[in-house]
């Protein structure tokens, strides 16, 4: 084998490896000797085909699994001789030329390929002692307990049956059967649907056309669906809705007291408040972390300067603009509605695939110089919790993971990112802020969509197989919130989260 270096621009390299004649004729021979003592062919005794026969009739099938294995044992072998780091797995590239295979299906001419790769850039690591950093923290106070169990109160209201006019917060139980042109449309009538007046839940002009109604009224309420409503058939167009009210209930707070407790699931409402302040100071501590892990992957980002491997870059671009332009699409928006061109987003999007790729590829050397690894019990842990996220089918999602390598791959990367952030944030100087709970879940960016923005969980093989989760915690103490979508073509607005 001969290798020659033919391309070193930047980070991309190309090789031209030659595999004689002579070595091939080797392989060819051993693999007719491996061939020979299985060969059933007619008129030969099993094993005694002679070799010159086998050439004869399989040469050239036999030839081309030879040189099949031989390019793939010598590629393995350059790149180890080489010590080189491809950034991907290397491109092949073979002979087009019919005369030129002829020649080496024959024996009679030397095999000549390329190889087209790019290298993992070399680098030195910042000091991470020079990295200052202030973390938020908020503490749980009484005043925050008062708070969260205020809301839950209110997520959990009794209604009492009203003889009078239906009001603002007032519940009505409904049926409804809707018409477009006249027609009944599919998922459009409903039995007992609660109706909270005033939630904006419902589509335009529902939940107004009944304000003032009583129990036992029928009434048609006319409401349009709006313009960017998922199904498309019905976006955009009016409807009329034959009601008929059931019911019409006045809002009551439960009281505080044990026995509501009891209905959460706790025996008393010290033990309730005791396990508000413990879901609190986790969300809390949780939210400290994402921010001072931003805060440190900023750091890392501008601390470090280095070329990039561009079909990386490439690749992370591809993956974002798919899920923003599905995003988009999905939604009936333009660039124009988010405020910006579709030139200035590539540019954007692009920025954020290089930090990206910077951020995996320092996390990575992070973890490779100080034996960071994650073992098969975190992975085995991290796969049990993402099964308890389908009830009823975790025998089939755990089977589907356990088959499916890049899957665990996925699971193993955001474990391993957090090992190489742990890591850095022992070495660097943290302290410790007071903030108020709303700084405490102040979103940096505004709050336009900012998944482009987010650090993603980056695979340590240098595979660089993205878990595209975000960063962020937006569960803001919400807790006994019902965050369920709908599913039906009522006029319910749809793909809105209520709570």
């Amino acid at each position: 084998m001969n290798v020659t270096e033919t391309n070193t621009e930047g980070l991309r390299r190309q090789l031209k490896v030659v595999i004689g004649a002579e070595e091939l004729e080797k392989r060819l021979s051993a693999r007719l000797d491996e061939l020979k003592g299985r060969a059933k062919i007619k008129g030969f005794r099993p094993g005694h085909v002679p070799k010159e026969h086998l050439r004869k009739v399989y040469g050239r099938s036999v030839m081309a699994e030879v040189v099949q294995q031989a390019v793939a044992d010598t590629s393995r072998e350059a790149l180890s001789q080489r010590e080189e780091r491809p950034a991907f797995q290397p491109t092949v590239g073979l002979p087009e030329d019919e005369a030129e295979i002829d020649k080496i299906f024959a024996g009679t001419s030397d095999l000549a390929y390329t190889l087209s790769f790019e290298v993992l850039p070399k680098f030195e690591l910042m000091d991470f002692s020079k990295i200052a950093l202030d973390k938020p923290v908020a503490e749980v106070t009484d005043s925050d307990m008062d708070k969260s169990i205020d809301r839950i109160r209110t997520a959990n209201l009794r209604y009492t049956p009203k003889d009078g006019a239906a009001e603002t917060g007032d519940r009505l139980v409904i049926d409804f059967t809707g018409l477009i042109d006249g027609t009944p449309f599919e998922g459009g009538s409903t039995q007992d649907a609660p109706v909270v007046l005033g939630s904006g839940n419902f589509i335009p002009g529902f939940e107004e056309g009944l304000a003032g109604a009583r129990a036992g009224d029928e009434r048609e309420v006319d409401a349009t669906f709006p313009e960017a409503y998922p199904e498309a058939s019905l976006a955009g167009k009016a409807a009329r809705f034959a009601v008929k009210v059931k019911e019409v209930g006045a809002p009551e707070t439960p009281t505080l007291d044990d026995e509501f407790a009891k209905g959460l699931g706790v025996e008393s409402v010290e033990k309730l408040r005791e396990t508000i302040k413990q879901r609190l100071e986790q969300d809390r501590a949780g939210a400290s972390r994402l921010k001072v892990k931003r805060a440190l992957l900023d750091a890392l980002n501008q601390g470090h300067s280095f070329e990039l491997p561009p079909t990386l870059v490439d690749n992370e671009f591809q993956a974002i603009w798919h899920q923003v332009t599905a995003d988009l699409e999905r939604s009936k928006r333009s660039f124009e509605d988010e405020g910006t061109s579709e030139e200035k987003a590539r540019q954007d999007y692009r920025d954020v695939a290089a930090r990206r790729v910077r951020l995996g590829l320092i996390l990575s050397e992070v973890g490779s110089r100080n034996q960071i690894t994650v073992t098969d019990d975190e992975v085995s842990r991290a796969l049990l919790e993402r099964v308890r996220q389908f009830p009823g089918q975790e025998r089939k999602v755990y089977d589907y993971y356990r088959s499916n390598p890049q899957l665990l791959a996925e699971l193993r990367a955001p474990i391993f990112e957090d090992k190489a952030v742990d890591y850095v944030l022992e070495l660097a100087k943290v302290s410790d802020t007071k903030v108020t709970p709303e700084e405490l879940y102040a979103d940096p960016d505004g709050d336009h969509d900012h998944h482009h923005d987010h650090d993603h969980e980056h695979d340590h093989d240098h595979q660089h197989g993205h878990d595209h989760g975000h960063d962020h915690d937006h569960g803001h103490d919400h807790h006994g919130h019902d965050h369920g979508h709908d599913h039906d073509h009522s006029p319910k607005k749809r793909g809105k989260k209520q709570g």
